[in-house]
């Protein structure tokens, strides 16, 4: 399923998504010392390393070229053994299904416990405003489930697993050492800030922009100003930037406004990721970029 899946959203959904600036990801390389970053199309996968252990976030699409840019980032595939997972559309965990190229079979997954009934057929994954079921998803990962708000450790790495349901039913946010706090599709960055995710791929967009309320109210109650890193569209250190537009929703069906000077023509055209790139630029942060 994640192999045809990833070839369809190459090419059909390429074509469908030019010149709207839907999908910004930021191409293969580092945001600091402890967080880098692989392009899969319009996908970004991450890594966090701290004291020797590396640990990834979300597994991208099955992608063909996925151990290649590892080692532009000089991560050896075989030393991933903690996964986690935002959530289970096919490119954010195409890479440990079953029809994939099993680089990570040994790897424990981590999901949320709501979540993980798409994986057990217990709840079917909807877009289209409910219209259309997408395939379930199949893996054969060892699975950990976790509950909201649940803290764990994985060595001297701190998480935290927050619930924000809306794009999915248990989609999970990661807060990670209480400095960087990884969104999957939670918020979608524009050029004027951020919004909740993209309307026609929610279970519910009004549950969705509940959720970015509750998450934006949580993390100023506890005084927390994390890097905000997002599955396809950046990251940012403000908070206003980040939660700028957080009760309006990511129109899909439009060109945005207002426009984005720095947004690609073809979010899919991966011909600016290069592995020099990757070696010496630092991947910067989101602001206020309109014109």
């Amino acid at each position: 399923m994640s192999r045809q899946a990833s070839k369809f959203q190459e090419k059909f959904m390429s074509y469908i998504y030019r010149g709207k600036e839907i999908f910004k990801p930021l191409n293969t390389g580092r945001i600091d010392e402890h967080v880098s970053c692989i392009r899969e199309f319009i996908a970004n996968i991450f890594f966090y390393t701290k004291n020797g252990v590396t640990i990834m976030i979300d597994a991208g699409y099955n992608y063909e070229r996925l151990k290649e840019k590892m080692g532009w980032l000089d991560i050896d595939p075989k030393d991933i053994k903690h996964i986690l997972i935002t959530h289970q559309d096919t490119d954010h965990v195409g890479a440990i299904e079953t029809d994939s190229d099993l680089l990570f079979k040994d790897a424990k997954v981590y999901i949320g416990e709501i979540e993980n009934k798409y994986l057990t057929g217990e709840k079917r994954r909807k877009v289209c405003y409910g219209l259309y079921k997408l395939p379930m998803v199949k893996t054969d990962n060892e699975r950990v489930l976790l509950k909201d708000g649940e803290v764990f450790h994985i060595g001297d790495i701190k998480i935290e697993a927050i619930l924000v349901p809306g794009h999915t039913w248990g989609h999970i946010d990661y807060l990670i050492d209480d400095t960087y706090l990884f969104t999957g599709d939670t918020i979608w960055f524009g050029a004027d800030g951020g919004y909740s995710f993209i309307n026609m791929l929610a279970e519910s967009n009004d549950v969705a922009i509940k959720s970015l309320e509750n998450l934006e109210k949580q993390l100023r109650k506890r005084n927390l100003t994390p890097k905000i890193i997002t599955g396809h569209t950046g990251w940012t250190d403000s908070l206003d930037f980040a939660f700028a537009h957080r009760d309006k929703v990511c129109n899909s069906w439009h060109k945005q406004k207002p426009h984005d000077p720095v947004a690609e023509y073809d979010g899919y055209d991966e011909s600016a990721d290069t592995e020099e790139k990757a070696r010496s630029v630092m991947l910067e942060k989101k602001v206020i970029s309109f014109q």
